[in-house]
C-alpha cells in the first residue's frame, strides 16, 4: 500500500515538473491583456476619443463644392413687345451652374462648446468604465486564483489523514499476524482507505474544475496544465473609513456622476435652440444658360459672394420647450441612480467590512485550534503504535484534524474574498 502511494506521488510531481508556475501577478497580467470585456471598453473609450472633436460638435467651417449641367429640349413660343413672335420646336436648352460655397458658424446660443464639454464628459465616462473592468477583472482573478489554494489544501489535508489511516492499516496488518489484532480492525481500516481516497477523487475534480474556471478568465486553454505554489496571506490592516471614504472613487460611482454631468449638458444644449442662429456665408459661383433660340441666346454670370445669415427661432409648437422639460426629468433619474448607487455601495461594504472582521477573529482561533488537532492526531497515532490507543481513538482524532483543516482553510479563503471585495470598492485593486 505504501509503495502504490509512493508511486502515485511521484506520479504527480513528474506531471507537475512539465507544467508551468503560474503566480498570482502572472495571472493578473494575462487577464488584463486577454480580456475581452475590456478590450470592449477600451474600442469605446478610443471611439469618445475620437468624437471629441469641435467638427461633431458644429464648430468647424463647412464647405460644399456643387456642380450642375442640365440639358434640355423645349418647344418655344414667344412674343415680344416689339411685335416680333418668336416659335420654335425642338430648341435646345443647356443650363450650367457651378461654385464652391462655404459656411462659418458664429453663434447659436453657445451650443457648440456645450456639445464640446458633453463629448469630453463621455470621454471621461469611457475611460472610467475601463478602469471598472480592470477593477471586477482583476478582483474575479484573485478570488478563482485563492479558491485553488484553498482546494489544493483541502486536498493536502485529505492526503495527510489517508497517510495516517495507511500506517494504521498496516500497524494492523502486522498486529493481526501475531494474534494481536481482529478482522474487524483491518476491514474498518481498508473502508477508511478507500473512504479517504473516493474523498481524494473527489477533491481532484473539484481542484481541476476551478483551475479550468482560473483558466477561462485568463482566455486560455482550459485544460492547460499550471501549477501554484502559494498560500493565502490576508491584509490585516484595512480601514472601513478608508473605504467608505474612496467610494467617491469607486468606477461605478464616478460613471453615475459623469452620466448627471452629460444629462446637465444635453438641458442646456436643447436650451441653446431658444437663440439666434448666426452663420457667415461666402463663396464663387458661376452660371451660364444658353439657348439655341429665344430672346435670351446666352447668359453667363460669375464671382465671389459674402454675407450674413441669421435664423431667429419664434414658435415651433413648444417642442423646445418639452425637450428641456424631458431632459430636466432626465437630471433627476441620474441623480436618483447615483444615490441608489451610493447605497448599494454603502450596503455592500458594510456586509463584506463584517464577513472580513468576523472571519479574522475566527481566524485566529481557528489557527491555534488547527495545531492543537495537529498535536491530538500526532499524539493518538503514538498511543495506538504503542498499544495503548484504540482505533475508535485514531480515527477521532483524524475526524477533527480534518475539520480543523477545512475550516481554517474556509476562514482564510472568507478573509482574503471580503479583502478583496473591499479593496475593489474602493477601486485600489492592484495598488
Amino acid at each position: 500500500m505504501k509503495r502504490l502511494i509512493f508511486v502515485a506521488f511521484l506520479f504527480i510531481n513528474l506531471a507537475n515538473v512539465k507544467a508551468q508556475l503560474l503566480t498570482l501577478d502572472d495571472a493578473i497580467d494575462i487577464a488584463l491583456k486577454n480580456n475581452l470585456d475590456i478590450e470592449i471598453a477600451r474600442n469605446n473609450y478610443e471611439a469618445s476619443q475620437v468624437n471629441n472633436h469641435i467638427s461633431l460638435a458644429g464648430g468647424m467651417p463647412e464647405v460644399v463644392g456643387t456642380f450642375t449641367n442640365r440639358q434640355s429640349l423645349t418647344n418655344l413660343n414667344q412674343k415680344l413687345t416689339n411685335g416680333t413672335t418668336i416659335k420654335r420646336i425642338g430648341n435646345s436648352n443647356n443650363a450650367l451652374n457651378t461654385g464652391v460655397d462655404g459656411s462659418y458658424l458664429l453663434f447659436n446660443g453657445w451650443r457648440v462648446k456645450t456639445t464640446l464639454q458633453r463629448l469630453a464628459a463621455l470621454e471621461a465616462q469611457r475611460s472610467v468604465q475601463i478602469n471598472l473592468q480592470v477593477q471586477n477583472v482583476v478582483a474575479s482573478v484573485m478570488v478563482k486564483y485563492y479558491d485553488i489554494i484553498r482546494q489544493e489544501r483541502y486536498m493536502k489535508t485529505i492526503q495527510q489523514s489517508l497517510n495516517v489511516t495507511v500506517q494504521r492499516k498496516t500497524l494492523v496488518d502486522a498486529r493481526q499476524e501475531v494474534g494481536l489484532a481482529n478482522n474487524a480492525d483491518t476491514y474498518q481500516a481498508q473502508l477508511d482507505i478507500t473512504a479517504s481516497k473516493q474523498l481524494l477523487f473527489s477533491q481532484e475534480l473539484i481542484l481541476n474544475q476551478a483551475k479550468a474556471d482560473l483558466m477561462n478568465l485568463l482566455m486560455q486553454r482550459p485544460d492547460s496544465s499550471f501549477i501554484i505554489s502559494d498560500s493565502i496571506v490576508v491584509d490585516k490592516n484595512i480601514s472601513l473609513e478608508q473605504v467608505r471614504e474612496n467610494l467617491r472613487n469607486n468606477p461605478e460611482f464616478l460613471t453615475a456622476e459623469e452620466q448627471i454631468r452629460i444629462n446637465e449638458l444635453i438641458v442646456k444644449e436643447i436650451g441653446a435652440q431658444r437663440y439666434p442662429s448666426v452663420r457667415l456665408n461666402g463663396g464663387f459661383n458661376y452660371t451660364r444658360n444658353q439657348s439655341t433660340a429665344g430672346f435670351t441666346l446666352l447668359n453667363q454670370n460669375s464671382g465671389p459672394y459674402l454675407g450674413l445669415n441669421m435664423q431667429l427661432p419664434i414658435f415651433n409648437g413648444g417642442i423646445v420647450k418639452r425637450q428641456q422639460k424631458v431632459a430636466e426629468i432626465e437630471i433627476k433619474n441620474a441623480v436618483l441612480t447615483r444615490n441608489m448607487l451610493e447605497n448599494d455601495l454603502e450596503t455592500v461594504v458594510v456586509k463584506a467590512w463584517q464577513a472580513y472582521k468576523n472571519s479574522l477573529q475566527r481566524l485566529d482561533v481557528e489557527q491555534e485550534n488547527n495545531r492543537i488537532a495537529a498535536d491530538l492526531l500526532n499524539l493518538v497515532q503514538q498511543r495506538f503504535n504503542l498499544g495503548v490507543g484504540t482505533t475508535v481513538d485514531l480515527r477521532e482524532a483524524q475526524r477533527s484534524f480534518e475539520e480543523a483543516g477545512f475550516r481554517l482553510v474556509n476562514l482564510a479563503y472568507a478573509a482574503k474574498v471580503a479583502e478583496i471585495e473591499l479593496k475593489r470598492l474602493a477601486s485600489q485593486l492592484g495598488n
